[in-house]
């Protein structure tokens, strides 16, 4: 299901805290009404009331000439919201100051307790539920992205996505479970527990592909429930860079040091607050910035570290100058090596960004993303001179040149690249690759054209499965017919053989034709591609819609958890897992 965008949740969330407000025109409103605003206010009304359209229309149906009636289901609709989108407990309804609000806006109206208001998102989480499993069968494919999550209380959870493009061609993510896992993080445990779910959501025999970290047991996983198997390309661009961070020492004791500074400045308020004044007396014009602290898991917080520390090197300098400290600064010949490593490691940070990407198709884009990688970097060995980045970037190329070599091996990816209009095989890196991967996607054609004959053929005469065969070469023996068995084994071979190379022959006109055409823009949507032309390639359309909906990484899952951690704060560390779970799907899938 499509997932909202920032701008919209944030439209929902004022939707949700100021619903009531924006049916106050003034406070001495009598009970259960609220007076028409006046001339002076209709223009904040109607920009609030554009703000919460959906709630405000409903309430202007009950308008008159001189009042407005407030609607109870509107309002319990308003609350359930911000239960989902606010992240807010069941509990605020019994709050003091909550009660005294909504007695301020309307002394009649009874805030539902409680349980009231949990078994109103109990109710709305069926509805959603149904309605998205509805989405789901529909789908003819359906790639799935896994990962597991620790919670504060210690409890371990599976978070499931699926991903997967409708009738009409358009790309969909939902969250399919996020489950407690309190068995051992075994490859058997959790191929147990993805079987069942695949089964409640009707999809064991449509999911295509799962995606995951690198973990072995996740890898072992999607062997025993035999599935296809792609490492999360983001986690793979993380053990690329940290492991040519790592082999650099001088930029490794860079790291070090500036994790020092910025430790520094975030645990003391006195060289905080000279920092603040530093920077405003440097550049009074612009917004004041805090140092970035390295996040050991993720190797872009390293690149955000070091590119905030190069930007603020003369406040941070300054700043240490003037505080008794003994942390000294970063030399000239320390930030000149940031400066090269951060355009080393730039558009490594750029890629991580578009691959962790949900809302587009992402998984075509790999192999081409990762080859403009190799090429970029190529390019900016000129630009390099101290040893030390050079050495980096060499490290980084000789690591993009193994991954991309099995990827492009991988047919889930390399198939993907080619069925994407705006790659085809302009986007591998190897000449080779390329038409090898045009000759498995023309079998994967002829076996789509295979199965859509052999289907024709049954829907034609559905007695043909009950009946027995009265063709020839396959009647019952008779008296002669000994004479003649290698003449009619020969005839049938022949007959295979001709359905066979019509196949492949129909296959390999529609794929070159495809690939023949020019590439669509790079900013263009291949879906919008393919539904334009999907009855001019029926069999190509049929992989399209199989293969692009495969995610890149598996950063889904963990968007999915970073809204989990919200929701079972150590406010609310008491939530069942099936409440939690409830609240995340509505979150993400609403």
């Amino acid at each position: 299901m499509r997932v909202p965008s920032k701008p919209e949740k944030k439209s929902a969330k004022r939707a949700s805290r100021h619903v009531l407000i924006t049916l106050v025109a003034t406070p001495k409103a009598s009970e259960g009404t609220l007076l028409r605003p006046k001339p002076h206010e209709t223009g904040f009304l109607r920009h609030r009331q554009h703000i919460v359209s959906p709630v405000i229309r409903n309430e202007m149906a009950h308008r008159d000439d001189n009042e407005l009636t407030v609607d109870k289901k509107a309002v319990e609709e308003a609350l359930i919201n911000m239960i989902i989108v606010d992240c807010q407990p069941f509990s605020f309804v019994e709050d003091t100051g909550f009660r005294k609000l909504i007695q301020a806006f309307d002394p009649t109206y009874v805030l539902p307790t409680r349980q009231t208001l949990k078994a109103m998102v109990e109710e709305r989480y069926q509805q959603a539920k149904e309605k998205a499993q509805e989405l789901v069968a529909k789908s003819s494919a359906v790639s799935i992205t896994a990962d597991m999550w620790t919670s504060i209380n210690t409890d371990a959870y599976l978070a499931v996505t699926g991903h997967f493009i409708d009738e009409h061609t358009s790309l969909h993510s939902a969250v399919l479970g996020v489950l407690h896992f309190p068995d051992r993080h075994t490859a058997e445990n959790m191929a147990a527990v993805k079987s069942a779910l695949m089964a409640q959501w009707g999809i064991s025999t449509k999911v295509t592909c799962l995606v995951t970290d690198g973990a072995a047991n996740m890898a072992a996983c999607a062997k025993d429930l035999h599935l296809r198997h792609t490492i999360c390309v983001a986690h793979t661009l993380n053990l690329i860079v940290k492991k040519a961070l790592a082999e650099n020492t001088e930029l490794s004791e860079i790291c070090l040091q500036c994790r020092r500074i910025v430790g520094y400045f975030k645990s003391s308020t006195t060289a905080k607050t000279r920092l603040t004044q530093v920077q405003e007396q440097m550049k009074p014009t612009e917004h004041v910035l805090k140092l970035i602290q390295e996040v050991e898991t993720r190797w872009n917080s390293t690149f955000h570290m070091l590119q905030r520390m190069y930007y603020l090197k003369e406040a941070v300098g300054a700043a240490l100058a003037g505080l008794h400290t003994d942390i000294t600064p970063l030399t000239s010949h320390q930030l000149r090596l940031i400066s090269e490593s951060l355009q080393v490691l730039s558009p490594f940070n750029d890629a991580t960004v578009e691959l962790s990407e949900e809302k587009r198709v992402s998984g075509s884009k790999v192999i081409p993303l990762l080859a403009m990688l190799h090429h970029t970097l190529e390019d900016d060995m000129g630009a390099i001179q101290m040893e030390e980045s050079k050495a980096m970037a060499e490290g980084l190329k000789k690591q993009l040149r193994d991954k991309l070599y099995n990827l492009q091996a991988m047919s889930v990816m390399s198939l993907a690249t080619l069925l994407d209009p705006r790659f085809k095989k302009i986007g591998f890196f190897s000449p080779n690759k390329a038409q090898e991967a045009e000759r498995r996607l023309t079998a994967e054609c002829a076996a789509v054209i295979r199965h859509r004959a052999s289907s024709s053929l049954s829907s034609s005469n559905p007695s043909s499965s009950t009946q027995p065969d009265t063709s020839e070469g396959s009647q019952p023996v008779e008296q002669g017919d000994k004479l003649w068995r290698r003449l009619d084994h020969t005839v049938m071979q022949r007959r295979t053989q001709s359905r066979t190379q019509s196949e492949s022959a129909d296959a390999t006109v529609e794929v070159h034709t495809y690939l023949g055409e020019p590439n669509t823009s790079r900013k263009s949507n291949p879906l919008d591609y393919w539904e334009q032309h999907k009855h001019i390639y029926p069999n190509l359309y049929k992989l399209a819609i199989t293969l692009l909906c495969t995610p890149a990484s598996s950063v889904p899952c963990e968007r999915v958890f970073s809204k989990a951690g919200e929701i079972l704060s150590k406010k609310r560390n008491r939530l069942k897992p099936k409440t939690l779970e409830m609240l995340i799907f509505l979150n993400k899938n609403e």
